[in-house]
């Protein structure tokens, strides 16, 4: 892994991601992922993968393999059911911080079926939204790993949430612990109490951020509006102001690491 010293912002668009499309999966993809690779949209630090899915209800991403990888899912809206090789099962919905650590190996999937595991929903009739990034690990071959967590109280109030963490400085205030010493999530509801009103964070200093907006519209300082889908690649260019007046969500990679030069 190496750093870069040039300052550097780079705006990428939500309408010019590449796109899956199927009768039951819309998926955009802010970095080269399956068939649709690009040479020069491989990575930003250690991210990888930044998908943004919807599945259609009773549907969703059968049994497959991962391996040397650790996979963060945040849920918008409805609700994924994911089950896996070691015995986890568990419905993930907004507000909910899940983190899987595939390492040596292991199978899982993932469904738009929570009705199936969850008493307390009788009819299950609408799509789950999701946003869905890969880091790389310090080291390849680690065990793999689960685990789950509720922050909703943390995420109200409004702030950035360290959701998952392999920073030490977030260590005793993490929500998930990740096998990437160099990589930190986090999450901001920001919302206006009133019209009008607004709500502001700065993002943290690191070589490298990844800012995607899932839901609503930002101001950027020294870049301007950002809406839902809308990314920002920063090299050396942390701190700058977000304000949002409405209610929206911002999902922050901070990277103190990248993989070898592209």
């Amino acid at each position: 892994m190496s750093t870069l010293t040039t300052p550097h912002i780079d705006v990428h668009r939500g309408g010019d991601r590449m796109k899956t499309r199927v009768s039951w999966l819309d998926s955009k993809h802010s970095f080269s992922f399956g068939e649709h690779y690009d040479p020069e949209n491989t990575h930003h630090g250690l991210l990888l993968v930044n998908n943004e899915d919807v599945v259609s209800p009773g549907q969703g991403f059968d049994t497959h393999p991962h391996r040397d990888m650790e996979i963060v899912t945040w849920v918008l809206g409805g609700s994924l059911v994911h089950q896996d090789s070691l015995g986890h099962s568990g419905v993930i919905y907004p507000g909910l911080a899940q983190r899987m650590s595939a390492g040596t190996g292991i199978l899982h999937s993932e469904k738009n079926d929570s009705w199936r595991l969850d008493g307390r929903v009788p009819e299950h009739d609408e799509p789950v939204h999701f946003v869905q990034m890969w880091v790389v690990p310090d080291e390849p071959g680690l065990a793999p790993g689960y685990q789950q967590l509720e922050i909703d109280d943390e995420l109200a109030a409004g702030g950035l949430v360290a959701v998952a963490s392999g920073l030490p400085r977030y260590r005793d205030r993490t929500a998930i612990a990740i096998n990437s010493s160099h990589s930190a999530l986090h999450v901001a509801r920001m919302t206006s109490a009133e019209p009008g009103a607004e709500q502001a964070i700065d993002l943290p200093d690191a070589p490298y951020l990844h800012l995607f907006v899932a839901r609503g519209e930002v101001d950027m300082e020294g870049v301007g509006p950002l809406y839902e889908g809308d990314a920002v690649r920063l090299t050396r260019s942390g701190g700058q102001r977000v304000v949002a007046r409405r209610p929206s969500e911002i999902l922050v990679w901070e990277m103190h690491a990248r993989l070898g030069a592209q």
